[in-house]
């Protein structure tokens, strides 16, 4: 029950739902979805620390980045199961293809550049 319940309020909110997504094909690095979403810095990891808190994602540190991808090694059918469903049902949404060609284009990207307006 624990589980469902944290995995519903991870997908509750909109901009973890699109965070969720963007990193379905791939792993990126924090700034690259701060760029997506188009949100604080803050905000942005707070919701990428609610997904991982659920289980929907995997985050990893290699020097100052941290990145954050789906749990491909998926031990917990019901996560699996649910960024299986949110997908689907979201498909065709206009938000989530502007977001694809959004993360297209942050992909290529020098991270450095990118992250330079968030750093104090």
């Amino acid at each position: 029950m624990r589980e469902l319940l944290s995995i519903t309020k991870a997908l509750s909110d909109e901009s973890r739902v699109r965070a969720l997504l963007a990193v379905r094909d791939g792993e990126l690095c924090l700034c690259q979805i701060i760029e997506v979403l188009g949100l604080s810095p803050s905000t942005v990891s707070k919701h990428m620390t609610v997904l991982e808190r659920a289980g929907l994602v995997r985050r990893r540190k290699h020097g100052k980045w941290h990145y954050y991808r789906i749990i491909e090694d998926q031990p917990r059918d019901t996560a699996r199961r649910a960024v299986a469903w949110v997908a689907e049902a979201l498909r065709d949404d206009p938000t989530v293809r502007q977001d694809s060609r959004k993360i297209r284009d942050v992909r290529r990207q020098d991270l450095g550049e990118l992250s330079a307006c968030y750093r104090s």
